[in-house]
């Protein structure tokens, strides 16, 4: 997920930061800023840098959630090589500006050895530098755009990392998932002009769409925090799409579903992650959100054995409450983080970040991915179609 563009407001404030930073580490005695943790005691500290209010709070405390499981589960076994998980929460606001000072915060001051976050590609973005600078590993659970680990000039951010697939990747999976399966030739898009991630996701659209032998027969665009979307959802029922795709984020799209359903779109629509949050339904209703899709990083309903197994954990240690993506990608996180210390055998930043980037034919709740040069994460996407509200699995495709 991506949330709205930091560079030009945030240059100045990822600056002032880092300046801190160096002024902080210089404190330090012969050691890397984050290498506090590795240099004895019975813990490993980790960092969890998450939306916990604001905007996008659904996506960060749902990792959250997954990732405290996956820690008990850790802790109770044992911890990593004999050491127990000690987290560090820190509430980023859904901002870029307090993501960047968390991150610092976490490596010059409570020198963690690695940081789990953010949920959004914007505010993981706003502590790349950060991590960089103090060689802090940085596992953005459901950052999809590929700013987090690539920068325009074609660079790698070395110490950055993502859990989940890439925007490109989903963008193309919905296009094949409307032509293949919903045999869509005249489709619309409306997205969120204010969203790299929805721009994103709207442009690997159109072109994969475009080679299907599809027609994009109009273009429309929001801003976030709009609410009312009539005038344009009306401009676009004119032009009779048989499909139409809206990537963006749940707050919005739930109430477009809603208004599109009111005056009597009845096509299907479709979306990307951003559309996981058991808010959508509160917003768009459950019968409105009936002949929708969208691509997700896994289902609790598909029957894998080791993602029925999480499943039952999860809703033994929140009220039965059934695990979504982001709740699977925080638990996913962590094991990961456990999986590169121990192949590492070392906590320190360098040997952790090789190890990260090492990774290959790992097996977790998410799917089974190896790493490739830039960063990314290769596996598998889930659709799911919402069925009176319910999120229903209907095909998982493979990279």
């Amino acid at each position: 997920m991506k949330n709205n563009n930091l560079k030009k407001y945030g240059a100045l404030i990822v600056s002032s930061a880092l300046l801190l930073g160096t002024l902080t580490a210089c404190g330090a005695k012969d050691e890397s800023s984050n290498s506090g943790a590795s240099s004895g005691g019975d813990t490993i500290k980790v960092g969890l840098n998450l939306e916990l209010s604001g905007n996008v709070a659904s996506y960060g405390t749902g990792i959250a959630k997954g990732a405290e499981l996956a820690i008990k589960e850790i802790n109770d076994a044992g911890g990593i090589d004999g050491k127990k998980i000690e987290t560090v929460k820190i509430d980023n606001k859904s901002e870029n500006s307090e993501a960047t000072s968390a991150a610092m915060k976490l490596a010059t001051q409570e020198k963690v050895v690695a940081q789990i976050g953010s949920a959004t590609s914007g505010n993981t973005v706003a502590a790349v530098q950060v991590a960089n600078q103090n060689k802090m590993p940085i596992i953005s659970p459901s950052g999809t755009s590929p700013t987090v680990t690539v920068n325009d000039d074609g660079s790698v951010n070395e110490y950055a990392f993502r859990t989940c697939f890439i925007d490109p990747f989903q963008g193309k999976i919905a296009a094949n998932f409307a032509s293949n399966d919903l045999k869509a030739k005249n489709v619309a898009i409306f997205s969120d002009s204010s969203s790299d991630y929805a721009k994103g996701l709207a442009e690997a659209f159109k072109k994969q769409i475009e080679a299907n032998g599809g027609k994009v027969v109009a273009e429309e665009s929001y801003v976030a925090k709009d609410t009312d979307f009539k005038s344009t959802l009306t401009r676009l029922k004119s032009k009779n799409p048989d499909f139409i795709y809206v990537p963006g984020y749940y707050e919005e799209v739930g109430l477009i579903v809603k208004q599109a359903r009111a005056i009597g779109i009845e096509a299907p629509m479709m979306g990307g992650d951003g559309w996981d949050s058991p808010k959508i339904v509160e917003l768009a209703g459950a019968d409105a959100l009936n002949n929708t899709y969208f691509t997700n990083h896994y289902s609790a309903e598909d029957p894998d054995e080791k993602i029925q197994k999480f499943v039952k954990a999860f809703k033994a240690a929140n009220d039965d409450k059934s695990p979504d993506a982001f709740n699977a990608l925080g638990y996913d996180s962590v094991y990961w983080l456990k999986d590169a210390i121990e192949r590492a055998g070392s906590t320190k930043g360098e040997d952790i970040q090789k190890a990260l980037a090492d990774t290959k034919d790992l097996s977790l709740v998410t799917g089974t991915f190896s790493v490739d040069k830039e960063h990314n994460t290769i596996k598998s996407a889930t659709v799911l179609e919402f069925k009176d509200g319910k999120q229903v699995f209907k095909t998982k495709v493979e990279p």
